[in-house]
């Protein structure tokens, strides 16, 4: 077989393996764009409702968390802080703001200390088995970091408790006032990711991944989180295992949830360290599954599996780059333009769906000069990318806060 051959062969099959998540992730971005599905939820009708807050080291900003989620509950809720493995004052900063509120609903903040089990996950599950005794009609998890939308924390709730599924509320992390163009170029990453791409799904019926904070179970599901362990991306493990048990997740693009992203770039990169090893090792572990139920028939599971297949955005356009260079090599060595043809394309289509993205949801917080900054950004990411090679991030780390060393 001679190099032409070689070359060739191996530029389509690249081509072409890389179309599959490119054309996923342009029909996402651009069913995305239209308005979104609006579900009905009263939240009058949600029953006993409990919120969990898992909080790790938190003393700064549990407090008014606290607050803002007390305001929306009423008598019969729960507001349950877990201050896990916490070397500062949150238990105690999370008392003092209930105390301080009038409220109907009854707080519980819970000390955990397991220096051998550390993470969210963790926490999440110690706060549902301390439930269990006398369990509410659905829970809500919202991070400690997080401000929900006023009066919406029982609506999400009621969905969840309407389809019997999860449901992932739209959730954002939005730039720091003040922040570096890498950081407002991160966040539109992150609406596009969180936002943009769950409504596409959910604009032709399909489901949409757990992707954080803001998101409810009804009790019927709740058992499933006492058995996330530690697992860096426990949402979104949540979320698949939900899938393979029949009752994917629903996004209510209604309820806003919103946090900020660190103000210094070495803090946001530890961050997406975590996020994005953490997805590429869930993809690995839970993709094939799914497709296999996708097999049996049944397209929620298959189309979350095709979802998981995209990678992040910027890996996405490095590999689209790549192959667009090995395409054109293929066409300098003599085997023909169709690789080359069918990377351009994809190319393409991945930037035309993201502008569009930006065109509908990123234009207030991202102007298009810095936009245009995006090469960089994907050039910020490389060492993380390069970082799977040597060894992929597999410990939960909290990310620091704006104001600590």
């Amino acid at each position: 077989m001679d190099v032409a051959t070689i070359v060739g062969s191996a530029a389509l099959a690249t081509s072409v393996a890389l179309g599959v998540p490119a054309a996923v992730y342009a029909a996402q971005c651009l069913l995305g764009c239209l308005p979104a599905r609006r579900r009905p939820a009263d939240g009058g009708g949600a029953g006993r409702v409990t919120v969990v807050v898992p909080a790790h080291d938190e003393e700064r900003g549990i407090g008014a968390t606290v607050v803002g989620l007390l305001s929306q509950l009423r008598a019969g809720d729960r507001l349950v802080v877990v201050a896990d493995n916490c070397g500062d004052s949150t238990a105690d900063a999370a008392r003092r703001a209930a105390a301080a509120t009038s409220s109907a609903a009854v707080v519980s903040v819970l000390e955990r200390r397991d220096d051998a089990r550390r993470g969210k996950g963790y926490a999440l599950a110690h706060a549902v088995a301390s439930l269990a005794i006398d369990p509410p009609d659905a829970v809500v998890f919202v991070d400690a970091d997080c401000r929900v939308a006023a009066g919406s924390v029982r609506d999400v709730a009621a969905v969840a408790l309407a389809t019997g599924r999860p449901a992932q509320a739209d959730y954002v992390l939005r730039a720091p006032a003040d922040g570096s163009a890498l950081a407002r170029i991160g966040a539109f990453a992150v609406v596009v990711r969180n936002r943009v791409r769950p409504r596409g799904m959910d604009r032709i019926g399909l489901p949409c991944h757990i992707t954080g904070s803001g998101f409810a179970l009804p009790w019927s599901l709740a058992g499933a989180v006492r058995r996330l362990g530690g697992d860096i991306v426990e949402d979104l493990v949540l979320g698949l295992e939900s899938a393979l048990a029949g009752r994917a997740p629903v996004a209510v693009a209604d309820v806003r949830v919103a946090s900020e992203l660190p103000r210094r770039d070495v803090d946001a990169a530890t961050q997406r360290r975590r996020w994005e090893h953490g997805q590429f090792g869930t993809a690995w572990r839970y993709a094939p599954r799914l497709l296999l139920r996708g097999l049996a028939l049944r397209p929620a599971a298959f189309a979350l599996a095709l979802d998981l297949m995209v990678p992040p955005l910027s890996m996405l356009a490095l590999l689209m780059t790549g192959a667009v260079a090995l395409g054109a090599l293929a066409a300098a060595v003599g085997a023909g333009l169709a690789a080359l043809a069918i990377a351009i394309a994809a190319l393409g289509v991945v930037a035309l769906a993201t502008f569009a993205a930006w065109l509908a949801h990123g234009r207030d917080a991202l102007p298009f000069a810095t936009l245009l900054r995006a090469p960089v950004y994907i050039a910020w990411k490389l060492p993380l990318y390069l970082g799977l090679v040597r060894g992929r991030e597999t410990r939960w780390q909290r990310t620091r806060r704006d104001g600590e060393r």
